[in-house]
């Protein structure tokens, strides 16, 4: 089965102008970043493609978790990409996801290790890490914590 998405982009000017884009539930205006040289209005392409890498991985974790029958108490993540720019050539290098992971006070040793290897098989498993694979690294480093403990 496919599952087509569609997305409608407008743009006004030259390079430092901005655009429009819309995509079903994402709406926004889009510009060139300001580290970049640009307007900085809206979003960019770096933020929307670490936004796609991030939410994908997070709801990817979320399911494997469920799937695991582990419920976490609170589960966060934070995400970073690093793009270089070398002889004015773009390069999205990396991407860094920590997700932090709260479980239930009485979690097993054995639930803190799932929770854990889930976290890094999550990155494997979601779409768009496979989609950016061999172009863009991608880690995981997760912190696994039960409530009321310090973090593993």
């Amino acid at each position: 089965m496919k599952h087509p998405f569609h997305l409608k982009a407008t743009w006004n000017g030259g390079r430092n102008s901005e655009g429009h884009i819309d995509a079903g539930g994402l709406k926004t205006v889009i510009s060139i970043p300001q580290e970049m040289g640009g307007p900085g209005t809206g979003t960019n392409p770096d933020e929307m493609l670490l936004g796609a890498a991030s939410t994908c991985y997070l709801i990817t974790l979320a399911a494997m978790l469920e799937r695991s029958d582990i419920t976490p108490n609170e589960l966060t993540l934070e995400s970073e990409a690093t793009v270089d720019v070398t002889n004015n050539i773009f390069t999205y290098e990396r991407i860094i996801h920590r997700p932090r992971i709260v479980l239930k006070a009485d979690a097993s040793d054995a639930d803190v290790t799932k929770a854990e290897r889930l976290a890094h098989k999550a990155e494997e498993s979601c779409m768009i890490s496979r989609a950016v694979a061999g172009n863009v690294a991608i880690q995981t480093q997760p912190v696994i914590i039960t409530a009321g403990v310090n973090a593993v």
